[in-house]
């Protein structure tokens, strides 16, 4: 009795972990995929139906229309065959089982619309036009709910994500390199100060990084690098080498050392040691902090503001731009949101199988 009351308990603890997993992942994925669908769709159908409207579903769909004689008081109860409604009501529209009738206009229309229920199949208006419209500089024209043209002045994504790969790609790759030499001077190498020094780069973990954004602007200020790339690739790599160098170095450290002995008593060298040993042998700790740095990084608003602002504008400041001056055209909106995650979900999906290694390494020591 005791092992099947065991075994009816561990069946319900992974039926509650997979639901919440499940759970967790819809959360996530639906509005992404929305976010997706939108992007695709025009103008008109984004301000009168949500993105799930693409797939099949039931809707009213207008098949015939009735225009009423001049004998009929419209001013009073309309009878039109099983339906008896005011006017007010048929304006909102009256429904009978799957017919529904809809008043058109005002009253000396005399015109009511014949809807029923039906279902419609997959919505193939999609479009590619929203991308070509926000990535280019252009004037762009499109149509609102009303069917009235507006002229919008596009926002020339394609040289803001451009700039973005420009921050990104550096700023991920400096602080690998050198937060790398430290985490195996760190763990494999005697010197003085060694254990205050690593205790020193563990407390800047904890210290905000806005703190340093004035006096790291003046400095660049006075040497003349503010709003040039060098600056911002050395804001994020001062930024991001704590972090780097410790979880490099709980990687590092449980390496074995056999290895490394044989490496030393054969005549390497340190240098030699870290590019043909340690480096092929870190992979998985560097793919996951590559994964950190580069999502923060690209994500990253405040600190490219402050050094770069609108001279080499990145994805995120962009973004923030078309939402102050289209935030109401939501086409372009999606359409924009959607090419700032591409390139860091292709980034994830790619290094994700070194992530979870990564993130365990040091923490179980035999």
């Amino acid at each position: 009795m005791a092992a099947k009351s065991t075994s009816s308990e561990k069946k319900l603890s992974r039926f509650l972990v997979e639901a919440t997993l499940i759970i967790i992942s819809l959360v996530w994925i639906i509005p992404t995929v929305g976010i997706f669908i939108t992007s695709f769709r025009n103008s008109q159908d984004i301000f009168v139906s949500g993105w799930w409207t693409i797939l099949p579903h039931k809707a009213w769909v207008e098949t015939s229309e009735i225009r009423l004689d001049d004998s009929v008081d419209v001013d009073g109860p309309i009878t039109i065959g099983a339906v008896t409604a005011t006017f007010e009501e048929l304006r909102e529209g009256v429904e009978d089982g799957d017919i529904k009738l809809v008043w058109f206009g005002n009253k000396r229309t005399r015109l009511v619309k014949v809807q029923e229920l039906q279902w419609k199949m997959f919505d193939t208006a999609l479009t590619l036009e929203n991308y070509t419209n926000v990535m280019s500089g252009r004037e762009i024209r499109f149509k609102d709910a009303n069917g009235a043209e507006i002229v919008r002045q596009g926002n020339n994504l394609s040289v803001a994500f451009l700039n973005s790969v420009a921050v990104a790609v550096p700023a991920t790759i400096i602080p690998i390199l050198i937060a790398a030499f430290a985490a195996y001077g760190f763990a494999w190498m005697n010197f003085p100060g060694r254990k205050t020094l690593f205790v020193i780069v563990v407390a800047l973990l904890v210290v905000p990084l806005q703190i340093a954004l004035v006096p790291i602007l003046q400095d660049y200020t006075r040497l003349n690098l503010n709003g040039t790339y060098l600056a911002i690739w050395m804001a994020h790599t001062g930024f991001g080498l704590p972090l780097a160098v410790y979880l490099l170095f709980n990687y590092i450290g449980t390496l074995p050392r056999e290895t490394l002995e044989a490496a030393f008593i054969d005549g390497a060298s340190h240098f030699t040691i870290f590019t043909r040993l340690i480096l092929p042998l870190s992979v998985p700790a560097l793919a996951s902090f590559a994964i950190f740095q580069f999502l923060w990084v690209w994500n990253d608003y405040l600190v490219a503001l402050v050094f770069l602002g609108d001279k080499n504008r990145v994805m995120t400041s962009a973004l923030a731009a078309m939402v102050g001056e289209k935030g109401q055209d939501w086409h372009l909106l999606t359409s924009g949101a959607f090419l700032s995650m591409l390139l860091p979900l292709i980034v994830f999906f790619a290094l994700q199988r070194y992530f979870v290694r990564g993130l365990m390494a040091g923490s179980v020591k035999g």
